[in-house]
């Protein structure tokens, strides 16, 4: 008898573990599964390194690029060769997106080219902001933005300021625009 209970604990054990697994891709593992291969660009950036003036920030966004820690980015870079798989990655990454756990935060583009921002968490703290750009000519970047007690209404503004902020001197910002540049 003692057996038999220990044989269907186990078993029910085993069916909770399997069913709190989700199956649904996750962009971590889309990160990982794609580090390696040649068509993509993979770089880790603290965002100490990025030497952005912060003189020129209002205080909202001073304290919004504060609570960055860094960026994963991963590109995929466009040619002549991997068109088909060009479209077939863009598709992972927007059925990931999809998924109800990212907050829409802005959307910008037309046709070909065009960037999407989502975030992870509620509207008090965001755990990780997602900017997925595209352009059909070139390929796309989905950069993972992690940080500390991010807040939504301040990120915003801060991609704004970012736009104007001078990377310049950055080795692997530049990296990542060489990369994408057409061959």
């Amino acid at each position: 008898m003692k057996q038999s209970i220990k044989i269907i604990a186990a078993a029910f054990m085993v069916l909770v573990t399997m069913s709190s697994c989700d199956n649904d891709p996750s962009l971590q593992q889309y990160y990982v599964e794609n580090t390696e291969n040649a068509d993509f660009l993979s770089l880790d950036i603290p965002v100490s390194t990025l030497g952005v003036d912060t003189g020129k920030f209002s205080a909202s966004e001073k304290e919004a690029y504060e609570s960055v820690r860094k960026l994963n980015v991963l590109a995929f870079k466009l040619n002549e060769t991997n068109k088909m798989e060009y479209g077939i990655e863009q598709e992972k990454v927007n059925a990931i997106l999809k998924n109800p756990s990212y907050n829409e935060l802005m959307r910008m583009g037309t046709g070909g080219k065009g960037a999407v921002v989502k975030y992870l968490g509620d509207d008090d703290s965001i755990d990780e902001v997602v900017i997925f750009g595209k352009d059909d000519e070139m390929g796309f970047a989905l950069v993972r933005v992690l940080g500390d007690n991010m807040n939504p209404a301040n990120m915003v503004q801060l991609m704004k300021a970012m736009e104007k902020a001078d990377f310049s001197d950055n080795g692997q910002l530049k990296e990542l625009e060489n990369f994408l540049k057409k061959s």
